[in-house]
């Protein structure tokens, strides 16, 4: 999964020297940074969230606690992952290459909030689980946006983008925007309390997405 496609890095017009060599000095070293590292960080909280489970660290419902930490950290990487694009536009920062393991990483978070509902909270109770998606909203929510997320993660790969075509491949991953207002959203509900934290994840998301709603302003007025 990644986020919507950008224009290559460009350098700004009337840049001052000195910030054009700083900013190609910090993105020559981002270049030289591999990717794979990403991957192997992000197994060190799940196994250090599941080790705190396993010896009593996380309180009288250690289940709850892995669940609720595994999806605060899906919406964390996901939220980072929206914010390289602005970062790159607004700072010129170029960090696009991280864009997709940064969207793996979301959805293998998410896989596994969902599967510790499904075998360790919910016992694998199919008859219960659908009752309470269909009654419970924030679980309907949630289960949609995972949905929508499945499609970006299984055409985030150089195959999916040879076989949909560079603006195809665009157009199917514009669904990361519904999929991460879904998810902050369903963070938010699953409190059952206005808490500071999952409103501050909201409040960005929002930011984020109103950043690049008006960036898509000016092509539309032009196309009418």
């Amino acid at each position: 999964m990644a986020i919507h496609l950008v224009h290559p890095f460009k350098p700004e017009k009337g840049a001052a020297p000195d910030q054009m060599i700083d900013r190609s000095t910090i993105n020559g070293a981002v270049r030289r940074i591999p990717k794979w590292p990403l991957y192997l960080i992000s197994v060190i909280p799940v196994v250090a969230l599941f080790y705190a489970g396993a010896t009593g660290q996380l309180g009288v419902d250690p289940i709850k606690e892995i669940e609720h930490e595994l999806g605060e950290l899906a919406l964390q990487v996901f939220i980072a992952s929206l914010c390289i694009t602005p970062l790159c536009r607004l700072m010129r920062i170029n960090l696009i290459k991280f864009r997709r393991p940064l969207g793996l990483i979301t959805f293998f978070y998410v896989l596994l909030h969902l599967l510790v509902w499904v075998v360790l909270d919910m016992s694998l109770l199919w008859g219960q689980m659908w009752a309470d998606i269909l009654k419970r909203p924030y679980i309907t929510i949630g289960m949609v946006g995972f949905v929508l997320l499945i499609p970006l993660a299984v055409t985030s790969n150089d195959w999916s983008i040879k076989k949909l075509g560079a603006a195809g491949w665009q157009k199917l991953h514009i669904l990361t925007y519904p999929a991460v207002l879904l998810a902050v959203i369903h963070n938010v509900m699953v409190q059952k309390v206005w808490e500071a934290e999952a409103l501050i994840y909201l409040g960005v998301v929002l930011v984020l997405l109103a950043y690049r709603y008006r960036r898509f302003l000016p092509s539309r007025r032009v196309a009418a």
